[in-house]
């Protein structure tokens, strides 16, 4: 990646919005792109001052690493309580575009954690890792035996990479780790998948662990159910039984969300037009589309099963937002007066997933719908892990020498007045 592409990702540009800043034809802008030409200096400054809307860590006191990083939800939970990311790893380039439009990064995101040796890897206090869910979801599971084919740990695609995440602790012996993923990690394979997590992180790395299924409906408006798994190198008192988690029944409401529509939000294009901020008409579904769903759900409730479309409105909460939803946003459609019901625009869904609120400065999309729609359903909940990150913070924070500058200056460690 040159520095001009590394410039302007960071700044969330497009090529065309980089043309008019600069002035420079767009196939001028391709070619530094492409790295057939390089731009003056004074035009990589001017892109670079175009950063706006990313998260600003406070003074740091820890060092963190974060893998299968996707667009950086479990990041936000761990700046504000006074950490500095040191190291970053995504394979995706879309999401990569997405993490360096909105985070300051004095580092190069990595790709493939698999194809990275542990000591490439920097000296940090904490590991983050929501290692992929693939192997582990109920949707996959069910596939992979409908096609019998091996999951879990046994399948060779992705269910090794948590031992990526095992060998990287066994060699940096990190402080503490958060590790996230989906709910049904608990009862994988009758509970010997979640088994065999628990005896490596405890048995062969000797870390305490305490893990918790999080529901992020008391935050956000959304049934959204994930296993958090701390750990920490030194025995102390950390337990999750003790996080007080807001009452889910009197959690916000789909309509803290939506787009207004009522001229009280900035218009945003692609997602919202016209004084009013109306909601584009191409996330209304068509006729064909809709149809297709309703009769769908019809045969399956013949069926007696509980397959259909999740129809909601601004008093509701919704269901799960997943990967796929820009394949017809079935799991969650927005009620419209007298017309066909809606998607969630990307922008609502940075919502819903806590990385912005209504009037907020702006979560940088600066990717496709489809590619925002598959990075916000593969994320976590900003709120739910800034809880988690302060529930940890006292076995955290509370020392002025990291174990990542320990290391690297021999110094011994100085306790905080």
């Amino acid at each position: 990646m040159n520095e001009f592409v590394t410039a302007r990702r960071q700044a969330g540009l497009t090529i065309t919005q980089v043309a008019e800043i600069t002035g420079y034809g767009e196939r001028t802008v391709y070619r530094w792109e492409n790295g057939i030409t390089s731009p003056k200096k004074a035009v990589l400054e001017l892109v670079r001052s175009e950063r706006k809307g990313r998260t600003q860590p406070a003074l740091s006191c820890f060092s963190f690493i974060d893998l299968f990083a996707g667009i950086g939800g479990l990041r936000r939970g761990f700046e504000p309580i006074g950490g500095k990311c040191v190291f970053t790893s995504e394979w995706n380039k879309y999401a990569q575009q997405t993490y360096l439009a909105n985070y300051e990064c004095d580092h190069d995101v990595a790709g493939d954690i698999t194809q990275i040796d542990a000591d490439e890897i920097p000296a940090h206090d904490v590991l983050l890792a929501g290692f992929p869910c693939q192997p582990f979801s109920i949707a996959g599971v069910s596939k992979k035996n409908a096609l019998n084919r091996p999951h879990g740990f046994h399948c060779e695609a992705q269910g090794t990479l948590f031992f990526d995440v095992a060998r990287i602790i066994e060699h940096h012996r990190p402080r503490a780790f958060l590790l996230e993923n989906v709910k049904n990690l608990v009862n994988h394979d009758k509970g010997r998948t979640f088994k065999v997590i628990k005896d490596i992180l405890t048995r062969e790395l000797g870390y305490q662990i305490s893990s918790r299924v999080i529901d992020a409906k008391s935050w956000t408006p959304q049934h959204r159910e994930r296993i958090f798994i701390a750990g920490f190198r030194e025995p102390n008192e950390f337990t999750f039984d003790n996080l007080e988690i807001p009452d889910p029944f009197a959690g916000p409401r789909l309509g803290t969300i939506l787009h207004p529509e009522n001229g009280t939000e900035e218009p945003e294009k692609p997602f919202t037009y016209g004084k009013c901020g109306k909601v584009s008409d191409k996330y209304t579904l068509s006729d064909h589309l809709w149809k297709y769903l309703q009769d769908y759900a019809e045969k399956h409730r013949k069926k007696g099963n509980g397959f259909g479309f999740g129809l909601v409105g601004p008093e509701d909460t919704t269901r799960t937002l997943s990967a796929r939803y820009y394949k017809d946003g079935s799991e969650i459609l927005i009620r419209q007066d007298g017309k066909n019901p809606r998607r969630l625009t990307p922008r609502e869904c940075a919502r819903l997933m806590g990385f912005e609120h209504l009037g907020d400065d702006r979560f940088i999309i600066p990717v496709s719908d489809t590619q925002a729609y598959k990075q916000f359903g593969n994320a976590v909940v900003v709120p739910v892990v800034q809880a988690v990150a302060n529930h940890m913070s006292p076995w955290i924070v509370g020392r002025n020498v990291t174990d990542a500058e320990k290391k690297s200056t021999s110094i011994k460690r100085v306790a905080v007045a």
